[in-house]
């Protein structure tokens, strides 16, 4: 046998006598027997350590709830409460005018008075008239119960008493008609008429509407009916950008035939009557309030079947998805109900994990969630 023959045959039989060995351990990576766990216990938590550096480390926060009342929001527009136009009632020409057009009146102040025209005289003999028969009737009484005059005459003293009663109403009437009132407290959108200007009865002569209350008018639709109530919360956001609360006073019950919404009033306070009528606005109708948790817009996620909610943790640390019910929200924040009261919402690494899933829960800083919250609940209320 050649030289290079029986050494190749020592090699070979050296790596079969290595291989039996079961020692496969290279140079420097062979671990010692420190290394290794050597107690049941050791083992364990080595092997929690490892599943630990495997797990997907999300951060949850558990987020108070509060009592929250959902929003509609419409299109709407400023109303007076009540809107008339004032006629006279008599035939004259207007004497004096009381006010000016957009003068804030009260109700029964004069807003101009009419030439009397004879109707003062007209007064004046009416009352004469009713004295004299008020003295003929008593002296023809005394008569008859002497009985040295016929009943009859008393009863023709009695009929000329009552025509001169009627007489002075209807003059006293006549000189009422020559004042024309504000049937309500208002303002005086339109003045009509000058001094001067003759009118007959029904001749307009002045619009008068009443801002206090403001109402705000819109259209909700047959989904939202169910939400507002009459005497629920409102209010009317202007264009001005002021903000007024109000009530709920009205909701129709038959819809619009085209749009097939339901028409809406609330009304709120004007005291200083500054808020016209016909002013562009937003109407904010307020559902009955319910609990619900503010949270920011982020946490809110998709399922796998593209159901809107929010991944949480359960108490073995697996993941769990709530779908929601969005309350209220905004650019920035969102008022959401359907989440349990203690539920650990996973706020940070929620799009990184599924639903069953083991994760690591780690506590978000308290402070930053607390200021997410409230950014979120400020923007829904200041809406």
């Amino acid at each position: 046998m050649k030289l290079h023959q029986f050494a190749a045959m020592v090699v070979l039989l050296l790596a079969a006598a290595w291989v039996l060995t079961g020692d496969f351990s290279f140079v420097g990576s062979a671990s010692t027997e420190d290394d290794k766990p050597n107690t049941v216990v050791e083992r364990q938590e080595a092997a929690a350590k490892t599943e630990e550096r495997a797990l997907q480390a999300v951060g949850v926060a558990q987020v108070p709830s509060i009592e929250h009342a959902r929003s509609v929001r419409i299109s709407g527009i400023t109303q007076a409460d009540k809107s008339t136009e004032v006629s006279a009632r008599t035939s004259a020409a207007i004497d004096e005018l009381k006010v000016s057009q957009g003068d804030v009146v009260k109700k029964d102040q004069v807003i101009l008075t009419l030439a009397s025209e004879g109707r003062q005289e007209a007064l004046a003999s009416a009352e004469q008239s009713l004295e004299q028969a008020k003295i003929d009737a008593d002296a023809k009484r005394t008569l008859v119960e002497r009985g040295t005059l016929p009943k009859i005459q008393l009863d023709q003293a009695m009929s000329a008493l009552r025509s001169a009663e009627s007489a002075l109403e209807k003059a006293k009437v006549e000189m009422s008609l020559l004042e024309i009132k504000a049937p309500f407290g208002g303002v005086i959108d339109d003045l009509k008429v000058e001094a001067g200007t003759s009118v007959q009865p029904g001749t307009p002569v002045a619009t008068i509407v009443a801002l206090d209350p403001i109402i705000g008018v819109g259209e909700v639709n047959e989904s939202d009916l169910p939400i507002v109530k009459v005497g629920n919360d409102a209010s009317l956001r202007l264009v001005t950008g002021e903000i007024v609360s109000g009530k709920i006073r009205y909701i129709s019950r038959v819809a619009q035939d085209t749009t097939r919404t339901y028409t809406v009033e609330i009304e709120a306070p004007n005291p200083e009557m500054s808020i016209p009528a016909g002013m562009t606005s937003e109407v904010i109708l307020r559902g009955e309030a319910v609990s619900a948790k503010p949270v920011p817009r982020s946490v809110v996620t998709l399922n796998d079947t593209g159901e809107l909610g929010v991944r949480a943790v359960d108490e073995e640390d697996s993941v769990v998805f709530y779908p929601i019910d969005i309350v209220d929200d905004s650019t920035g924040g969102l008022i959401l109900g359907g989440i349990p009261d203690k539920a650990r919402i996973i706020v940070q690494g929620q799009n990184l994990v599924s639903e069953g899933q083991k994760v690591q829960a780690v506590e978000a800083d308290p402070e930053q969630i607390d200021r997410l919250i409230e950014e979120a609940r400020s923007q829904i209320e200041s809406q």
